[in-house]
């Protein structure tokens, strides 16, 4: 096992492995921007070390600052959390050249999956359907207007580097094609110094469920089974529950199948997710590989008993899979509803500034990972993610009611929360009866 961990993070992500860490037994190095130097989770790392202002262009994405506070603190790996550097394959070569391990896939793997088109050449070579569209990225309008005429519209334009949400548009006819590469191209250009994108085939009202996997430096690869991800908003994830409880059970097994398939033919090590969605006659279609820790992994570890990021470093680390896929079993049901500094009665309105009043819930089956506290000034530099409320219970049912009475506990004040729209979502027919796909909120919550 490792020594000296830095953690290339900040946040909720960076306390969750920060813990992890000193569960294991080794030292941590936390770095931080000026804008998150009074955060309450540096006084529990062993040293901290400032790595620029609060744009994260010059701090957490900051290549050569990170690397240098990691050969200051003498670490022997990074973890990168998700987000920022964590699927950069240009990091995690960088870091593997300074002798320092990235904790996640090899950088081929990064690098592979790290280009939705070339993920999803490698999910056709191994066996896994896929949604029709282009073969690679489209050069030019000329191009984009061919395959979208050829597989039908509407389509999906997506960039290559994507995430989030990021550099995707919609397009219903050539005029919103035309109009929407541009958007897309400049939009990822941005957000990932890359402006290439390629096409797919837009599956209205699918649902969105993804894989979890790990595999070991041996060959070993394993999955903990599915999560549904298809409360959304803009193609950014609101609830995720686990198991999927829409699934029919042999279209989960093929989904699991299909995953650890892909991951084996691309060599993968580590933790990942591999995406999917489902379509209204449960037909799966690969869409992306997440080459790192996701966001939602606490509900896997919930209903598993295994701990995602503890597994990470042990990978890393060499060590053989303590399990085998025969001895992983789900027990109950778990949901995570992610808590956001947004007004959803404002147009989902970033709300930064002072936290005056917190109240965690608490009780049977409930989890929140957070850094927040009364005090706590949420900076308008980052994602608004505030904090996970986590609630696992025996039952689907128990786990609803569980959730919305841990919803009406949570307290945050002085900023706006979405805490009312998850109250809403959580007391919803169609969410309580699981009949529910991506269009769930715009049809059914946020609807005026």
């Amino acid at each position: 096992m490792f020594n000296r961990i830095l953690i290339a993070n900040r946040g909720e992500i960076a306390l969750r492995v920060l813990r992890a860490c000193k569960e294991l037994g080794m030292q941590t190095v936390m770095v931080y921007s000026k804008a998150d130097e009074k955060s309450a989770y540096l006084r529990h790392a062993d040293e901290t070390i400032c790595i620029g202002p609060g744009v994260s262009g010059s701090s957490y994405l900051s290549i050569p600052n990170i690397i240098a506070a990691a050969e200051i603190a003498d670490v022997d790996a990074i973890h990168p959390g998700y987000g920022f550097l964590s699927e950069n394959a240009h990091f995690a070569e960088i870091c593997r050249s300074s002798n320092i391990e990235f904790i996640g896939p090899p950088v081929e793997v990064v690098r592979m999956m790290g280009d939705k088109a070339r993920a999803r050449e490698e999910a056709e070579k191994a066996g896994l359907p896929v949604v029709p569209g282009s073969s690679g990225t489209v050069a030019d309008e000329e191009e984009a207007l061919t395959v979208a005429r050829q597989i039908g519209y509407p389509v999906l334009i997506k960039a290559v580097a994507g995430g989030g949400g990021r550099g995707m548009r919609l397009a219903h006819n050539d005029i919103s094609l035309v109009n929407s590469l541009h958007q897309a191209r400049t939009e990822a250009e941005a957000a990932f110094g890359d402006g290439a994108v390629y096409i797919e085939k837009f599956i209205e009202q699918p649902r969105h469920v993804e894989v979890q996997i790990l595999g070991d430096t041996r060959g070993n690869i394993v999955h903990l089974f599915e999560r549904d991800c298809s409360v959304q908003r803009r193609n950014q994830k609101v609830v995720e529950e686990t198991p999927c409880a829409s699934l029919p059970d042999k279209v989960r097994r093929n989904l699991h199948r299909a995953a650890v398939r892909l991951a084996r033919s691309v060599g993968y090590v580590n933790a990942g997710t591999v995406e999917f969605i489902v379509d209204r006659e449960d037909r799966f279609y690969f869409i992306e590989v997440n080459a790192r820790v996701q966001v939602e992994h606490p509900i896997t570890e919930m209903v598993t008993g295994i701990d995602i990021v503890k597994e990470q470093f042990r990978i890393a680390a060499g060590e053989k899979l303590s399990f085998s896929q025969d001895q992983v079993r789900v027990r109950g049901h778990a949901i995570e509803c992610r808590i956001n500094a947004e007004d959803p009665e404002d147009e989902f309105r970033p709300s930064p500034g002072r936290i005056v009043g917190y109240i965690p819930p608490g009780g049977m089956g409930v989890r929140v990972d957070t850094h927040i506290f009364a005090g706590y000034v949420v900076p308008p530099h980052y994602d608004s993610l505030l904090a996970k409320l986590i609630v696992h219970r025996p039952t689907r049912d128990e786990a609803i009611v569980t959730t919305r009475r841990a919803l009406d506990e949570f307290v945050v004040e002085g900023i706006k929360t979405n805490l009312p729209l998850h109250r809403r979502i959580m007391r919803n027919a169609a969410f309580v009866s699981a009949k529910y796909n991506t269009s769930f909120l715009d049809t059914y919550v946020l609807r005026k």
